[in-house]
């Protein structure tokens, strides 16, 4: 019976990369078992090879539904399986499993592989990138969030009112809430408001309140946002939108320090640090007469700019793990995390709806995802649209030069075809992934080629 044998070379290769590899034959005897897999499992390839794959990877589905088993009886690889194993020391650690067969030059069925991945190497990672690329409850990586938080704590610290300018989605209000807490207003009230979901009447009544009699159903006194936020800071998301009257008014308070409620002739003093933000373009409102320069110049002291997610991608995986950490509190769920078919998919869709559309998506697959990896069958209709046809899925019978060349390929793409850094993440010599690349003729796209 034909056992699939690896060459000296194949099998430097196999011990160069992080993941662990192993190979079976067709009577499920362990015939390889590269150095990643010694270290996740805590068994010596000495004591692994000859024995039954089950003895030495004892993964909680070994017995009842074995990945390998089910590539060997569909003919068909796996991808990105979550399963958890028991290490040599009694430690159980979840990993990610991928299968396929092995075929000789005769395209006979030799065996199977199976790499595998240490996710708690990946959850050690992620608290890492949270320590370094998390500002207050903000999560971000990229060089535009960044400069904004360099400068956060000093415009923070200042009285004067911020003009936040952004999309819808990109997290205006979270921005504002950084800036009150950082402020020296900070144990006072942050109150927020949005002036677009409101009309005229009720918004005026919202900011200023008002006195029993003032209007018809209004029995008695009621407070306004202005006095819910004394002491503290007031955000008036979608400031854009308030009608010409209102400018006027909101200016009056904003020069005075002081306000009426609706139906008093009595001034109330107010101190109340203002925050507003909109996803218009105020300047041009400005120019075609929309909005009134002098309140522009009076809300636009400082003004910070918040980039859409179509113009900080390296944020989104950030993001999905926030969101997914959350999710899984929230729903008493284990889901690991995105397959790599929907992170690609993550990374190369415009985000229209920006953060707040990457956060609706992986709700809605909450839904769909009862454990494991978010595959792209669990998003939302409307986005599943946009996914190309064909998956990344290894094609059935391939062979380890077909998962070698997968992987370089793969990790070459995370890191944007930098090769020192690819090297590094593959655990292996630059040189070494030169001449890799050159022989499964892997070539970078044009504006990435070095």
């Amino acid at each position: 019976m034909a056992k699939p044998d690896l060459s000296p070379q194949t099998q430097i290769i196999l011990n160069s990369i992080a993941d662990g590899v192993f190979t079976v034959d067709l009577e499920w005897r362990v015939t390889f078992f590269n150095r990643a897999a010694e270290e996740i499992t805590g068994i010596p390839a000495s004591e692994a090879i000859g024995r039954p794959c089950c003895e030495v990877f004892r993964a909680n589905v070994c017995e009842s539904m074995c990945v390998l088993k089910q590539t060997f009886d569909a003919g068909k690889p796996i991808i990105n399986q979550p399963v958890a194993i028991l290490r040599a020391d009694g430690e159980e650690i979840p990993i990610t499993v991928s299968t396929a067969l092995l075929k000789d030059e005769s395209d006979r069925v030799i065996g199977g592989v199976e790499t595998f991945r240490d996710l708690s190497l990946v959850e050690t990672l992620r608290k890492e990138l949270d320590r370094r690329y998390r500002f207050h409850d903000i999560i971000s990586r990229s060089p535009l969030m960044r400069k904004i938080f360099s400068i956060l704590p000093d415009v923070a610290q200042s009285e004067s009112s911020v003009l936040i300018q952004g999309e819808s989605g990109t997290g205006k209000e979270l921005l504002s809430r950084a800036i009150h807490d950082l402020s020296p207003r900070a144990r006072g009230p942050f109150v927020a408001l949005n002036c677009g979901a409101l009309p005229d009447t009720l918004l005026e009544s919202e900011l200023f309140g008002h006195v029993a009699g003032a209007f018809t159903d209004a029995r008695r006194n009621r407070l306004g946002r202005f006095a819910m936020a004394e002491e503290g800071s007031l955000f008036l998301d979608e400031i854009g939108d308030i009608s010409p009257a209102l400018q006027v008014r909101l200016l009056r308070v904003l020069e005075e320090r002081s306000y009426e409620p609706l139906g008093s002739s009595r001034s109330v003093q107010t101190n109340v640090r203002i925050i507003t933000a909109t996803n218009k373009n105020l300047e041009h409102l400005v120019e075609i007469g929309k909005f009134r320069k002098d309140l522009y110049y009076r809300i636009n002291v400082v003004k910070l700019v918040l980039p859409p997610l179509a113009d900080r991608k390296e944020d989104i995986p950030l993001l999905a793990e926030h969101f997914i950490e959350r999710l899984n509190k929230l729903r008493n769920k284990k889901i690991l995390g995105l397959s790599h078919d929907t992170l690609a998919f993550f990374m190369s869709h415009d985000w229209p709806g920006n953060i707040r559309e990457l956060e609706n998506a992986l709700e809605y697959a909450f839904i769909l995802c009862r454990e494991g990896l978010i595959l792209p069958a669990h998003l939302p209709e409307q986005l599943r649209r946009d996914i190309p046809s064909g998956g990344a899925s290894l094609p059935q019978g391939s062979t380890l030069e077909d998962i070698e060349k997968r992987a370089i390929l793969e990790a070459l793409e995370r890191n944007q075809w930098r090769r020192l850094a690819t090297a590094r993440e593959l655990g292996i010599d630059k040189n070494t992934l030169r001449r890799k690349i050159q022989r499964h003729q892997l070539i970078a796209p044009s504006a990435l080629q070095e």
